[in-house]
């Protein structure tokens, strides 16, 4: 087993990115050796320039993609990657979205360092590590908990067409909007939309609209 593991770091902010390379150059006795991307496109392209990469943070908000559309992006191009989402929010919503979608980790910007190289280190050990080593960090650790809620548990069982369906919802879009990006017809959007408000078991647009604010 080789004694590094290879990062690919998604960030537009140079000083994030040093910043993170300079904490986290080593865990469990392992050598993290950094692979730096500053878009979206460029994580694409050092992703299959670069192989054998363990995992992927990834920004949410970056010069050519926001929001999870930048995570459904990569994970459409390589879908068996380990995408852990790197940002600075911790909106339930966005969370739970982001690890139904594909997602296995969920790194905070602003987490404590003990915090961050726990998960960190759950991300790239995810089968353990050897006794000598050290002890693995729990996989628990890769995403923050949060209390049982019955409307983000329906959210979570949405297929990926309908998470992007009321992603676009919940940032505001009209069904027109929504047809233009996505390439749906008019008629599909609005069963989309639909089927969303009865999964989801609310009354109207505005109120799923209101759940989430």
């Amino acid at each position: 087993m080789s004694d590094s593991r290879k990062v690919l770091l998604v960030d537009d902010h140079e000083l994030v990115r040093f910043g993170v390379k300079t904490m986290y150059s080593e865990l469990m006795g392992y050598t993290v050796e950094w692979v730096e991307a500053g878009s979206l496109q460029e994580a694409i392209d050092s992703y299959a320039s670069h192989g054998n990469i363990d995992a992927v943070l990834l920004d949410l908000n970056l010069a050519d993609c926001k929001g999870l559309q930048g995570l459904r992006q990569f994970l459409q191009a390589y879908p068996k990657a380990r995408v852990a989402v790197f940002s600075g929010t911790q909106d339930e919503f966005v969370i739970r979205q982001a690890r139904a979608l594909g997602a296995v980790g969920y790194v905070g910007k602003g987490a404590m360092m003990t915090q961050m190289k726990e998960t960190l280190t759950a991300l790239l050990f995810p089968n353990g590590v050897a006794e000598a080593r050290g002890p693995a960090a729990p996989s628990s650790a890769l995403f923050p908990r949060f209390p049982s809620s019955a409307m983000y548990d329906r959210v979570a069982e949405l297929g990926p067409r309908h998470l992007e369906i009321l992603e676009l919802v919940l940032s505001g879009c009209t069904n027109q909007e929504i047809s233009n990006s996505t390439n749906l017809s008019l008629g599909t959007v609005k069963n989309y939309v639909s089927s969303l408000l009865l999964a989801l078991d609310v009354r109207s647009r505005s109120h799923l609209i209101s759940l989430f604010r």
